[in-house]
């Protein structure tokens, strides 16, 4: 198809012609969610270590799409230096201009899952008084292109925090026609009680039907994906269980190997650990 798209300048009008880059990139999982409700933690869990750039706070930290990838050595590479990188699979990205690469990157480090995936850590999405600011680019726009290339979308919700703002209502209306490939993760939940965890599921669910409209129920998976101690011990059986449900369902989704990965370097966690 991509000397049909070439020869009526398809890209200039809907989207750019994809290149042997992107369809040698290794599978993405992208994960959405407003700030403060745990993406950096959970790849960080996922992938067993720090990667360069992550910053963990109540507050909003994560100022930019950062490409979680794997590589020979700990470092950064700017969002100007992968747009224009033949080998990487983002050159499509300078048609969001120059605001947008400010506030990209990929951070390169050693681990096992990463020789089989990648992660694209995303802005938390603004709430209240906070959604007045704004962005210098189109937020939108950005997530849309993510999720049309991702191999798995995780929606990321705070057992303590399910509103559900008006940018994360546009940022799930952009995954539109991608539906299969959205899960949803109910994270903290050690953090309430057994009863309160039953209420919160299903508040979290009313809120995304309203926005979310689909035949199907989405898949949620329920746990606290951290380093600390879990602090519902009544409820920790469960976490490993949807825990190693999740890793399956990423191997699954992903096509790769990466669950064994998973195994090798956090089976002590799934039996043991928080989860």
């Amino acid at each position: 198809m991509q000397p049909l798209e070439e020869n009526y300048n398809f890209g200039e009008f809907y989207s750019p012609c994809w290149k042997a880059s992107d369809f040698d990139a290794k599978p993405m999982i992208l994960l959405l969610g407003q700030y403060s409700v745990g993406k950096t933690s959970f790849i960080r869990y996922i992938i067993g270590r720090d990667f360069p750039g992550a910053r963990i706070g109540p507050e909003p930290t994560t100022d930019r799409f950062n490409v979680v990838m794997g590589g020979p050595e700990d470092r950064i590479i700017p969002g100007n230096a992968l747009a224009v990188d033949p080998a990487m699979p983002f050159t499509s990205l300078t048609r969001f201009g120059t605001e947008f690469l400010n506030k990209f990157q990929a951070s390169l480090c050693k681990s096992p899952t990463l020789d089989k995936v990648y992660f694209v850590d995303s802005p938390g999405v603004l709430s209240g008084e906070k959604q007045k600011l704004g962005r210098a680019y189109d937020f939108v726009k950005v997530t849309e292109w993510f999720a049309q290339r991702a191999d798995m979308i995780l929606l990321l919700f705070d057992a303590h925090k399910l509103d559900i703002s008006d940018e994360f209502q546009s940022v799930i209306k952009a995954c539109k026609g991608q539906d299969d490939k959205i899960r949803v993760v109910l994270n903290k939940a050690d953090k309430v009680t057994s009863q309160q965890l039953m209420r919160v599921y299903g508040a979290m669910m009313w809120s995304l039907g309203k926005v979310v409209q689909t035949p199907e129920v989405l898949r949620v998976y329920i746990g606290s994906f951290w380093d600390g101690e879990c602090m519902n011990p009544d409820l920790a059986p469960m976490f490993r269980s949807e825990a190693a449900d999740l890793l399956r369902d990423l191997h699954v989704s992903s096509g790769t190997h990466m669950h064994m990965h998973m195994e090798l370097t956090h089976g002590r966690r799934l039996t043991a650990g928080p989860l």
